[in-house]
């Protein structure tokens, strides 16, 4: 019987609730807000550039509106392209304070983003309209104010997640869930190591879903489009700055393991794809010195100038002075970097265990490692 008593009165609070938010529900329903008559900041025909890579914001300020029920009121500062009446906003965002100020401060990105949504590509202007509207979390109220302000959009882009590099040309070949993943080497900027032949490839910021792509005109980096390739197959570290729209391509005509105590090129490496470098079977002999043998080593990639000369750029270890590399060796400890030329800093020294022997080199410069690396092993 207690049982029943309880389940009763449990029932009973449950109908009760409900009766409550539906009462509330109402009263939200009904509640009205004043429109914004008012608008602060920015002032009308306000213009505004936004610098290639900067960080900036600018201020939207209005006046409060008043809710019939005293509760509080929520505003959005919707955009739209000059001429609209915002029925379908460009974009809109609710204002500071999760939407309970009456300011809201906007951030170049989320301009830029808004003047390429009204079709201004980098470089151009977009001219926008823009308003508040206020609510009680329901029903909008529509501002009775609008201003204009004009955005003149960066010469860059807003910097993609990853990019990749497709097209005949490209190693992967025009079919884009093959293209080949570019390394980040900073904010907006991306270098690969590859071969091209003659045909013809592009950037695009995904393989799959919504593409954006980007391409090289001859002066930099633009929207859609594709860069033609001609002539044999070289190789080249392809090098991209979306914040300030460059690109740079550098052909790289020798990868070689430099020998410290010899200070000369031992061999050369061959470049078999996937920013991928070997070469097999090659003889590995320490350098006698007075107080024990040598085994000091790094690598030197000769890159083609535009004007047909050449410039060497080593690649050693950053750490000035090493231990010779062991079975235990961590990987870490065959990542590359760019060093300068002295002969016997930032070098590598061989494992012990192959002096007098003949190993296979690999030299790895793709997206695939965590760091640009080699590997160094005893041949079988």
């Amino acid at each position: 019987m207690k049982n029943i008593f309880y389940c009763i009165v449990a029932g009973f609070a449950v109908l009760l609730v409900m009766a409550g938010c539906k009462k509330e529900d109402k009263s939200l329903d009904k509640a009205t807000v004043t429109p914004v008559n008012t608008l602060f900041a920015p002032e009308d025909a306000k213009a505004v550039k936004i610098p290639s890579g900067a960080s900036g914001s600018v201020s939207f300020e209005w006046e409060q509106s008043r809710a019939s029920d005293n509760g509080l009121v929520q505003y959005e500062v919707a955009f739209d392209k000059e001429g609209g009446d915002f029925s379908k906003p460009l974009y809109s965002i609710p204002s500071d304070g999760n939407g309970l100020y009456n300011k809201l401060t906007v951030s170049y990105s989320d301009l830029n983003k808004i003047a390429s949504l009204a079709g201004a590509k980098p470089e151009e202007i977009a001219k926008l309209i823009w308003t508040v509207r206020s609510s009680r979390g329901i029903n909008l109220s529509a501002a009775s104010a609008k201003r204009t302000i004009s955005v003149q959009r960066p010469v860059g882009f807003e910097s993609p997640d990853a990019v990749y590099l497709t097209g005949s040309a490209t190693e992967g070949g025009a079919e884009i869930a093959n293209a080949i993943k570019m390394k980040k080497v900073g904010e907006g900027k991306f270098e690969a190591y590859t071969s091209l032949k003659a045909g013809s490839y592009q950037f695009v910021d995904a393989k799959t879903g919504i593409i954006n792509k980007y391409s090289y005109n001859g002066t930099r980096l633009v929207e859609q489009g594709e860069t033609a390739v001609t002539g044999a197959t070289k190789i080249y570290k392809i090098e991209v700055s979306f914040n300030d729209a460059l690109f740079k391509a550098t052909e790289l005509t020798r990868l070689g393991l430099w020998f410290s105590a010899d200070s000369k090129i031992w061999f050369d490496l061959d470049y078999t794809g996937n920013g991928t470098w070997e070469a097999k079977n090659k003889s590995i002999v320490f350098h006698q010195e007075s107080w024990g043998r040598d085994e000091r080593y790094k690598f030197r990639f000769t890159y083609k100038n535009a004007d047909n000369t050449t410039t060497d750029q080593y690649f050693g270890s950053s750490n000035r002075d090493n231990s010779a590399a062991t079975a235990a060796t961590a990987p870490s400890y065959f990542y590359m970097v760019p060093v300068d030329n002295s002969v016997y800093d930032y070098t590598f020294k061989f494992n012990h265990d192959l002096d007098n022997k003949t190993g296979d080199f690999k030299v790895i410069f793709n997206a695939d490692v965590a760091a640009y690396t080699h590997t160094v092993t005893a041949s079988k």
